[in-house]
């Protein structure tokens, strides 16, 4: 690749999945090393010198925020940057609360950072960024696991540094629509090195809109297809949440209070509603990887045969993985193997599978999620869409009842948003439940049946 970003200019990173945008923001961070690379060649420089030597004037946004979330309260971890750079105290915290205030954070300095959701994560990592004031920032899919407030906050946020000139931008985002009007320059990626278009947003998608669509980038006009119409209508009852309700350890209020839902079969079940409102949490209640503090979730005898109503909390983990497949946010909290490949046999082995069947079953899904190529890598080494993409096949390797996915679409370009669509329609539409969390609305448009949408535990019903 060859690029060149000029101060001031506002840069928008475009690519199919694995084309390489992630690494490119990190080694511009200076966080990758030339002599631990397996190979490199050519020069990289940011002002002029080393990556590494300008860390100190680069501010970075990566896809996961609990990477970069270091300290017990939300100020504290604000503050962090701005005490490596040895600011006196109180210009620090004047600072602080403006990004926190920013960025639309509502709970002052002295929330606990584990009790805040993903979402809430991501604002309050990039008030950190930005309370920095960096001269160049790098902002990897910062909205992706943002409400629609809180996105346009953040972007409205970025909209205002940027037009100061002050500071050089390159973003990654897949909500393109929404970010052109961030930036005054394309830079399109392709899949195996290089960089196929670069220019102004309109002259790109002008002379390779149809170009882009076709090889998997969004684009300002990409659309997801609608699914076929439904085979069979909704099924039986397979889970039941009556008011539950929990609370993490050491919080002093609920993450979710009092929600009941029915899941059926041959039913996909959006779950929506602001950051903070508990949806992560429902799914793991849901999924019985969390045990309910109030009310109940039980499954009845059409999830699992001769158990009856009983909680999936109780149930060891070779009867869960039957009846159960969990998508986590970070698919890196559910990677056990060394290998892709390996990764997807562990399911189907743990639910008694034959060896030949659950090797079949893993190629499958690798050829359909266009991860064939990356069998025999290291699930931690994928990026960000192609780990998103691994962990939804972990989930349905073993053909579980109940399939529950957390932002299944963060990370995907069109083209892996548009099959992971009809994989996720072909099971519900093969007599499973299908129950996923998402801010992404067209998404849950073109797949759901039915929507719960959740209020935050201390706000309204």
């Amino acid at each position: 690749m060859d690029l060149r970003v000029e101060p001031g200019e506002r840069v928008l990173l475009l690519g199919p999945s694995g084309s390489g945008k992630s690494t490119l923001l990190l080694a511009l961070a200076g966080l990758l090393d030339p002599a631990g690379a397996a190979a490199h060649e050519g020069s990289l420089r940011v002002d002029g010198g080393d990556p590494r030597q300008a860390r100190d004037r680069v501010g970075v946004v990566f896809q996961d925020p609990e990477s970069q979330v270091v300290m017990g309260r939300t100020g504290d971890d604000v503050a962090f940057g701005l005490e490596n750079l040895c600011l006196p105290t109180d210009a620090i915290w004047p600072r602080v609360d403006a990004a926190l205030h920013a960025v639309g954070l509502p709970y002052g300095r002295d929330r606990p950072t584990d009790a805040l959701s993903g979402g809430e994560q991501q604002r309050l990592v990039i008030a950190g960024t930005l309370a920095m004031r960096p001269g160049l920032l790098l902002l990897d899919e910062p909205t992706a696991n943002l409400d629609g407030g809180g996105a346009e906050t953040v972007r409205s946020v970025v909209r205002g540094l940027a037009e100061q000139r002050e500071m050089t931008l390159v973003l990654v985002e897949h909500r393109v629509a929404d970010s052109l009007p961030l930036v005054d320059r394309v830079v399109v990626l392709q899949a195996g090195g290089g960089v196929v278009a670069d220019g102004p947003p309109r002259e790109v998608f002008a002379a390779h809109g149809e170009e882009l669509s076709a090889a998997g980038v969004w684009t300002p006009d990409s659309r997801l297809p609608g699914v076929p119409e439904r085979s069979r209508p909704p099924g039986e009852t397979l889970l039941v949440a009556e008011q539950a309700t929990y609370t993490y350890p050491g919080a002093t209020s609920p993450a979710m209070r009092r929600v009941d839902v029915q899941v059926r079969s041959s039913e996909a079940l959006a779950v929506t509603g602001p950051n903070g409102s508990g949806k992560s949490t429902l799914a793991l209640l849901l999924a019985g990887l969390l045990r309910p503090a109030g009310g109940t979730v039980f499954a009845t005898e059409a999830l699992a045969t001769g158990r009856g109503r009983e909680e999936p909390w109780r149930w060891p983990a070779s009867e869960l993985v039957r009846h159960v497949g969990t998508v986590f946010q970070d698919p890196e909290h559910q990677f056990l193997s060394t290998t892709a490949r390996g990764e997807l046999m562990l399911g189907p082995r743990r639910a008694g599978f034959p060896e030949d069947e659950a090797r079949r079953r893993a190629d499958e899904l690798l050829e359909r999620l266009h991860l064939s190529s990356l069998a025999e890598a290291n699930p931690f080494t994928l990026s960000g869409g192609e780990k998103r993409r691994l962990s939804v096949a972990t989930a349905i390797a073993a053909s579980p009842d109940l399939v529950i996915l957390d932002e299944p679409t963060f990370g995907q370009d069109r083209r892996t948003a548009v099959e992971l669509l009809g994989l996720l329609a072909g099971i519900r539409d093969a007599g499973r439940g299908v129950v996923f969390v998402t801010h992404d609305h067209e998404f849950a448009s073109a797949l759901a049946d039915r929507t719960l949408r959740l209020a935050p535990p201390d706000g309204p019903a």
